[in-house]
Parts: C-alpha cells; structure tokens; sequence
C-alpha cells in the first residue's frame, strides 16, 4: 500500500482523544535515493539521538529517529504540549514489577496511552484512551517460521502448519504481530510465555477484555493493534508523510489537534 492509499495526516484526525478512540498512524521509510531532507532531530532526548547514533546501519538510524520523530510530534498535538519536552518512562512490568512494563508519559494527568513499533523500513504508532500496544514485522522468511513455531500455542501451531505454503509466511507474520501487540498492550513483552495465550484464526478464542485487529501495511510487512476494551474496533490507519518530518517542513504535525 502507498501513501496515497491511506489517509493522510490532516488537522480532524487527531482531535482530542474521546472513550473508546484508537488512531494508528504508518510511516514508511523511503529508499535513500528517495530522500529529499534531513530529519529534524531538535525535539528527540539523549537517549533517542544516542539510540540512533548506535544503529549499525544508517537505514535503520534513519527508521529509529524518524518513528521516534512522529511519536513526540503526534503525543504533541494531542496532548497539546511541546514534543520536545515530552517525557517517557515505563510502568512496572506485570510478570516481574520491574520497570520494562507498557511506555507512559511523564505528563500529570494524561490519560492517553500509546505504542510504538518499528521494522525493517516500516513503523506504526498507536494512541488509545485505553492501554494498546501494536506491532509491525516484516514478513518473516520461512525458516524463521520453522524455529519460532515451536513456541507459540499448539492449536496456532496447527493452523499454520495447515496454511498452504506459499501463503504460510504471511500467515504466521499476521500471528506473530497479533501476539506480540497484545503483549506489549499488556506490558509483559515477550517476558510471557509464547503459548499461553492464543490469537489464531478463531478471534472469538482470544485474550477475553481485549480487542485484536490487523493492521494492512502493504505486501512486505504485517501489523496488529490490540487495545483492552470489548467494543468492536473498526480502525483505519493513516499515513504520515516523511517530509513531515524534514528540518523546515511546511507540513507540521504539532497542528494536528486544532
């Protein structure tokens, strides 16, 4: 899918957050030849500029501050307070109360949560009025299918070894992302075991308290919300354009919220 696909940014979509309300945002990575800018780094911490510095590849430097860029702008608008002083911590996590748990910010009173995910040329970013987590992976290859199948639930084990193979790729990545976004929405991260939560094909079988949903994000990659509410999401992800993004853009994510 292109950016011309999905929906672009624009000043309706990220009103403030009401009961119930999901926004998921994609942002793709263009090929270097494709860059026409230099990403405004200004509003990302230490650690961020750091994290990016460390890549080993400047592609993937490219993809971390760039999802990390659109994050701060987009909490920004909703929030209604500068990106650059926005503070991020981790709530104790529910396996081992340590402090890897679901992201937060450092704002008194805010009640909006959110997720980030990113690879492999890929990011999605999502912003609930109830705790989510998303994920977006490229497509696994098919030995990796093969060695992290052993690991899921045995009845997700059984409906991938009956997709066809050409298909059983796609199909095992669609599950992949499903479990890893309602992990993160938990805050366990993959701390919890693989197999014991099922997010196969039979929807009405999972995760009770929870709504799962797929994420279409084009023919490379899969991606999944999952967001602790009953209600039926009916979710349409929209697109950030990277030039956005740029040192001196004229397209300014902090407007959003008007």
């Amino acid at each position: 899918m292109s950016a011309a696909d999905g929906h672009r940014v624009n000043a309706a979509a990220a009103a403030p957050l009401g009961d119930g309300r999901v926004d998921l945002w994609l942002l793709r990575q263009p090929h270097p030849d494709d860059i026409t800018g230099a990403l405004d780094l200004s509003e990302l911490d230490e650690r961020e500029l750091a994290r990016a510095s460390a890549c080993r590849r400047q592609t993937g430097g490219f993809l971390y501050a760039s999802a990390h860029i659109a994050l701060r702008r987009l909490l920004g608008a909703y929030l209604h307070h500068p990106a650059a002083e926005l503070e991020f911590a981790r709530q104790p996590c529910p396996c081992c109360d340590k402090p890897h748990g679901r992201p937060t910010l450092s704002v008194p009173d805010s009640a909006v949560h959110f997720s980030l995910s990113h690879s492999s040329g890929m990011a999605l970013v999502g912003i609930a009025s109830a705790p989510i987590g998303v994920d977006v992976e490229q497509v696994p290859r098919a030995s990796t299918v093969e060695v992290c199948s052993t690991a899921i639930h045995p009845d997700e084990r059984t409906e991938i070894e009956a997709v066809p193979q050409p298909l059983r790729r796609a199909a095992f990545g669609q599950l992949w992302t499903r479990k890893e976004a309602y992990l993160k929405g938990l805050g366990t991260g993959l701390g919890r075991p693989l197999a014991e939560d099922y997010l196969g094909a039979d929807a009405a079988a999972w995760p009770p308290g929870w709504t799962v949903v797929d994420i279409p994000c084009g023919p490379r990659h899969t991606g999944a919300a999952a967001v602790r509410t009953e209600t039926p999401l009916a979710v349409s992800p929209r697109w950030i354009p990277i030039e956005s993004l740029y040192t001196g853009a004229t397209v300014d994510l902090s407007h959003l919220a008007a």
